[in-house]
């Protein structure tokens, strides 16, 4: 019985949670959703940080990922119990990621469209990488 009533549960968490995708905005900033920045160091050294993001990366430069190290240090620095964003280049890795950690773990992620070229191109504040 408590198998069942634990994959009852499971399922229906997995059910709920949602991916949205969305334009970076002022608005998404000023709502204090927490925004994950899952390029690479040289992609924050190079362009910047999103105002507010933090830096954790999932894939490194040859494209490699270690999920469990990933999902540490993010619920180290965030509440996954809530929804987040994540942010990358362009909105290509994110989507990837975003659709995992919705439908496999159930998180309520906010895909950021068009990435940090989207941010760019709007002007949006950015913050060094130190």
């Amino acid at each position: 019985m408590k198998k069942i009533f634990l994959s009852l549960l499971i399922l229906a968490s997995s059910l709920l949670a949602t991916v949205i995708n969305e334009y970076p905005s002022e608005k998404l900033l000023n709502s204090k959703v927490p925004v994950v920045d899952i390029r690479t160091p040289g992609e924050w050294s190079s362009t910047g940080l999103l105002k507010g993001a933090i830096p954790i990366t999932f894939f490194d430069e040859k494209g490699n990922y270690n999920l469990n190290s990933f999902l540490s240090e993010l619920k180290s620095k965030i509440d996954t119990s809530k929804p987040f964003a994540l942010i990358c280049h362009s909105g290509s890795r994110t989507s990837v990621v975003s659709e995992y950690l919705s439908k496999e773990l159930g998180y309520d992620v906010i895909n950021l469209t068009g990435g940090m070229m989207y941010v760019e191109a709007k002007h949006l504040p950015i913050i060094p990488y130190k």
